[in-house]
């Protein structure tokens, strides 16, 4: 294979509501920490092992203010973008270096009776930066085909 991928595929909770920035020209950026988390049992000690890592999301224009609006501390998001890490000379004088997941495609996870916020969620639940890309495959629950339900491998 000749060419590269930077592909990331995240579904979280969000640490925080969605901070915005806006600039000149009416573009926008939004950020917001979102968790994601891994719990596995200790095969030695038998007791349950929780962990968490945090993530930078980073989404711009039009999906930063979608997000803004709909999006509330602890909501469940799943995201799609690609890792970009970015470096810059701090007050000490010391290069700080920090890592961000830029979305290209989203899709809200929280159902409006469950948001933990007073925002309503979109009607139909999910939303992409582009039109063009919300036809791409999302991890979706989608009942089988009936060609599918008729059919008897094993898989």
């Amino acid at each position: 294979m000749s060419g590269t991928l930077n592909k990331v595929m995240l579904i979280g909770h969000l640490g925080d509501n969605v901070k915005m920035n806006y600039f000149e020209g009416g573009n926008s950026i939004g950020r917001f920490p979102l968790a994601t988390n891994e719990t596995y049992t200790n095969r030695q000690t038998g007791e349950r092992v929780s962990n968490t890592e945090w993530h930078n999301i980073v989404v711009r224009n039009k999906a930063a203010e979608v997000c803004e609006k709909y999006l509330n501390k602890g909501d469940k998001v799943y995201v799609e973008g690609r890792i970009k890490t970015r470096q810059w000379q701090g007050d000490d004088g010391n290069m700080r270096y920090t890592t961000e997941i830029h979305v290209t495609d989203f899709t809200f996870l929280t159902n409006k009776g469950e948001s933990q916020g007073n925002s309503p969620a979109p009607s139909q639940g999910n939303s992409s930066q582009n039109i063009s890309q919300s036809n791409q495959s999302q991890p979706q629950q989608d009942s089988p085909s009936k060609e599918e339900e008729d059919d008897d491998l094993p898989f």
